[in-house]
């Protein structure tokens, strides 16, 4: 039997990859698409990339007996939906906003919202009726320093530069999102205080809950439509050959991420639900590098991996995608 998807906020660009990626899941039936202000009209009008793929229109309301629903709308409209829009309690909601991910906001009018990230919480949400799909610098970071916060070795500050692609801000117009401002640029923005840090933070304390080491992110914008290129260091005393050993077994049944022994880039991983890390050792610092789509492995293909966990299917059932290397 097909699972029945449902998407609310279905106009945005993760609602958008989010389609397209349910659309070939040979196990999903998709069929409300609920966008207010395009109910009626056809999906493809407003994805159109999905010209020809189908024939699916904007719902003013879902149907009513989804088995999961992707809630795909911005950070603090889903706690207010969920207010007005009661959904059955066998239902299963995936939310990709910030409203749940972190410890104190996870339970909500008698659901408990399951922290998302795959490599870190597996079990629990193969378990979960809810779920709190990460962040996407989140996802990029956290995969970088996970296995060194089971091994308890996060004992010193962690300093992070992460650059995203412009899709990163959403479809909401603003000046830095203009072609004629983000083309051939690069700026900062909210140094030291990005909403991701707090969910980072619980994932290690979840793992090494004594360290006291603090992380210093500065997040980039970057010229660029998707992707995410995260560098993390940090001190330590294990030897280039020991991180790598580390990382390898951590991420041994991992499906999407993966240790290489060469440098990496963006276009490794864009179009895909991959994660490819680098660990190298210069003097004192362990360096790692991190990438990610942001609207896949950031986004959408990580709701969806968090659905086949759910109704156990393997993880990478309908994201098999290749990276858009050329």
């Amino acid at each position: 039997m097909k699972i029945k998807a449902g998407i609310v906020g279905g106009a945005g660009y993760t609602a958008g990859e989010l389609i397209r990626i349910l659309l070939h899941h040979e196990f999903v039936e998709l069929g409300g698409i609920v966008s207010s202000s395009n109910a009626g009209n056809p999906v493809y009008q407003v994805h159109d990339d999905l010209v020809g793929e189908t024939e699916l229109v904007f719902a003013s309301e879902l149907a009513g007996d989804e088995d999961v629903v992707f809630l795909c709308l911005g950070h603090g409209n889903s706690k207010a939906w969920l207010h007005k829009n009661a959904l059955p309690e066998t239902t299963h909601i995936i939310d990709l906003s910030n409203d749940f991910r972190l410890n104190a906001d996870a339970e909500f009018e008698g659901r408990e919202f399951v922290y998302g990230l795959p490599e870190l919480n597996k079990s629990r949400i193969q378990q979960a009726q809810s779920i709190a799909n990460p962040g996407c610098f989140a996802t990029a970071i956290q995969l970088a320093l996970l296995p060194l916060a089971q091994a308890g070795k996060l004992t010193d500050d962690i300093h992070v530069s992460a650059i995203t692609g412009s899709t990163g801000a959403g479809q909401s117009l603003a000046e830095t999102v203009h072609f004629s401002w983000r083309t051939n640029n690069v700026s900062i923005y909210k140094p030291f205080t990005h909403q991701h840090l707090g969910e980072i933070g619980e994932s290690l304390a979840q793992l090494q809950p004594q360290s006291e080491a603090e992380i210093h992110f500065i997040p980039y914008r970057g010229n660029f439509s998707r992707g995410i290129f995260a560098s993390v260091y940090t001190p330590s005393d294990l030897t280039q050959d020991e991180a790598r050993a580390l990382y390898r077994q951590f991420y041994a049944d991992a499906p999407f991420t993966t240790v290489s022994d060469k440098e990496i880039h963006l276009k490794q991983v864009v179009n895909t639900n991959k994660c490819l890390l680098h660990v190298q050792k210069q003097g004192k610092q362990l360096l790692i590098t991190s990438v990610i789509d942001n609207l896949v492995k950031g986004a959408s293909g990580q709701a969806v991996q968090n659905m086949n966990l759910i109704f156990g299917l393997p993880e990478t059932t309908g994201l098999k995608s290749k990276a858009s290397f050329f």
